[in-house]
């Protein structure tokens, strides 16, 4: 059975509020870089906030910056 990577990713992005990359998320967790963009895709709190431009070597020039929703203490259910 494999350990989901859904509240480790979660905590860091909370740590974080001006959110991180998925490079970010791997170089601090050492996880699969696809593992995370499957994690943050199926995490319905975690959203794209901004793109970033990557000069470095590889095949996009631009990363996506990753931010979790915070609710509000007294949100009412919907």
């Amino acid at each position: 059975m494999r350990k989901s990577s859904h509240h480790a990713v979660r905590a860091a992005l909370h740590k974080h509020p001006d959110g991180l990359t998925v490079f970010e998320l791997h170089y601090r967790f050492n996880i699969h870089q696809s593992t995370i963009k499957r994690a943050l895709q199926n995490m319905p709190d975690a959203y794209i906030d901004r793109w970033e431009a990557y000069k470095g070597r590889g095949p996009l020039p631009w990363r996506a910056v990753w931010c979790v929703v915070i609710p509000p203490q007294n949100c009412p259910m919907p």
